[in-house]
């Protein structure tokens, strides 16, 4: 007596059964939401206390237009990725044009950000901003093109929508391409602007990539020049293969976060791009505010010396016009102007040249202030 046994291989459905490098971009996608959600949350305190701000310079009002968008963009593309129940030849042909148009606009903000910026640390230098201007129009120019050129990647239905170069057309990575030049002008601008301070003040390169956030820059390149290397050297297998956007999810949402850290790192007013300083940085501590003033070497013994707050204010005025002393050497934070800041104050002693007092040198005191209060406002008084 024989029996015939038949044995049936399970079949998955297709939102499960992806092909390698759309499983890839899916697990890749999660990492980009996950690095989204992250930053939005470590930055929300910082945007509060920028939105209190009184003044609306166009710096702030991107910051907040990158907040808002980049959040638009990847969640309303993140929902029909992962969707099951999309269909490619309705919900997806009709979807794709959402991707490419919505990071073009977040890229060009993201670009103006740099433009503004690099003209500013340069003083806005007549070939600096035409350089930095000239490639924000090459890349708005691009993009623009480069749109028309993309489609909806033909997966199966539930495998979700994604858009992807026509015919997985390499030419078309020119989109990213434009952009990483200006980010790449950009690094190397600011690069030369923080070496070159180096000659009047010397500082651990380390201290100087972080006072002056080249490695914000640095991390805006990298991130776009793996992305412009996927376009252009990985051959897909088909033209269903999405391996060429693999990186782009994530390419756009750090160059809009590090834009915006961008942002919160410009010292003082944002208004014209904000200022660079190459001497003041603050510095934070959950203590009292401390102030050191400028002096060194050895102070003679048993001599005291008493200043009023009037007399060191009117000194230093006195003197910083003369350019024979310091003055503050703190640039705020734009975002916290109440923030602790180091500053150098010259010691003014008896000694007068001409009505006006002299900077002592080898002399230093410290100044513990427990309480702040605007100076032309009085002092308190007790009730």
């Amino acid at each position: 007596m024989s029996s015939n046994t038949t044995s049936s291989t399970p079949t998955l459905p297709p939102s499960l059964d992806l092909p390698p490098h759309l499983s890839a971009q899916k697990y890749f996608f999660v990492c980009t939401l996950t690095v989204l959600a992250w930053d939005a949350l470590v930055l929300t305190p910082r945007s509060y206390r920028l939105g209190r701000l009184p003044k609306w310079p166009a710096l702030k009002f991107m910051y907040y237009f990158m907040q808002f968008w980049v959040l638009a963009d990847f969640i309303v593309t993140g929902v029909m990725f992962f969707s099951t129940t999309v269909l490619q030849d309705t919900d997806c042909v009709a979807f794709w044009p959402y991707e490419p148009i919505c990071t073009a606009i977040l890229l060009a903000v993201a670009s103006a950000v740099h433009v503004m910026r690099i003209s500013a640390i340069y003083d806005h230098v007549q070939h600096v901003r035409m350089t930095m201007w000239g490639l924000y129009a090459l890349q708005i120019v691009v993009t623009a093109i480069c749109c028309g050129f993309y489609r909806s990647v033909h997966l199966l239905d539930g495998q979700g929508c994604i858009a992807g170069p026509l015919n997985n057309a390499s030419w078309v990575g020119i989109y990213w391409l434009a952009p990483t030049l200006l980010y790449g002008t950009s690094f190397v601008f600011a690069a030369l602007r923080s070496i070159k301070t180096l000659e009047t003040r010397q500082v651990s390169y380390w201290r100087l990539m972080l006072r002056d956030g080249l490695n914000l820059y640095g991390a805006i390149l990298l991130v776009n020049l793996i992305n412009v290397l996927f376009y252009f050297i990985m051959t897909p297998t088909g033209t269903n293969d999405p391996i060429k956007t693999i990186v782009t999810s994530m390419a756009a949402v750090l160059t809009t976060t590090m834009s915006m850290r961008i942002i919160l790192s410009v010292r003082g007013d944002l208004a014209n791009g904000g200022t660079f300083s190459i001497s003041s940085h603050a510095a934070s501590s959950s203590g009292a505010n401390t102030h050191s003033l400028s002096g060194s070497g050895n102070r003679p013994r048993g001599v005291n010396h008493t200043f009023t707050l009037g007399d060191m204010r009117d000194a230093t005025v006195a003197v910083a016009g003369r350019k024979e002393g310091g003055e503050w050497d703190a640039d705020k934070n734009s975002v916290t102007p109440g923030e602790e800041t180091k500053a150098v104050l010259p010691i003014i002693g008896e000694d007068v040249d001409n009505g006006i007092p002299r900077a002592r040198t080898g002399l230093g005191v410290q100044i513990t202030v427990d309480q702040q209060v605007e100076y032309d406002d009085g002092f308190p008084t007790r009730k």
